[in-house]
């Protein structure tokens, strides 16, 4: 595995993003977008460290989802 995608969204309610791992039980938030990159590298440097079969990634991607609702 070369990399890793993580779907992040915005958090509503609490501000800041909210990071999740497709694939992989790993989940990560931060106040910040450099916050967020941060803790998704400290994460997966944990997950795969703890013995998780398999390479760990070289490539973390994040994908940002974004909804937006429009009145017609």
């Amino acid at each position: 595995m070369n990399e890793i995608i993580f779907e992040v969204r915005e958090d509503e309610l609490d501000g800041g993003f909210v990071a999740t791992a497709l694939g992989h039980a790993i989940a990560t938030q931060g106040d910040t977008l450099e916050e967020l990159r941060e803790m998704a590298r400290d994460a997966v440097r944990c997950h795969f460290g703890d013995g998780v079969p398999g390479p760990m990634p070289k490539i973390i991607r994040l994908h940002f989802v974004r909804d937006e609702a429009l009145a017609v």
